[in-house]
């Protein structure tokens, strides 16, 4: 494991400890890879992922700002389906900056509350 990784995991374990999702307002987890971006809508308190995207479902295979953008709001479509209105964002130990952020905007544009 890298040092990058044990700061990311380290910055994960703080930001758990305070947030937690619901039925009613999940957690929205991403996890970014070098190739894909992934996103769910987590209730912890079941245990269960409501509903999740991926850059894959997308045209595109690779893992840019614009796709995040396209997944944030894809998983903002998926959200409204299921009747979810607002989420905890869970950046997941990652900066807010770059494909984060991109993903927050695409929710935010697709009529998420973060």
């Amino acid at each position: 494991m890298t040092p990058k990784d044990k700061r990311r995991l380290k910055i994960k374990k703080r930001i758990r400890k305070r947030i937690s999702g619901t039925a009613e307002r999940p957690r929205m987890s991403i996890f970014r890879s070098n190739k894909s971006i992934y996103v769910q809508l987590v209730d912890d308190i079941q245990g269960h992922t409501l509903a999740s995207a991926y850059s894959g479902e997308l045209s595109s295979k690779s893992a840019t700002k614009e796709v995040a953008f396209e997944v944030g709001k894809k998983i903002a479509e998926k959200a409204k389906d299921k009747g979810i209105e607002a989420v905890v964002f869970d950046r997941n130990g990652y900066l807010y900056h770059g494909k984060v952020k991109a993903i927050a905007d695409g929710a935010r544009e697709g009529g998420l509350v973060l």
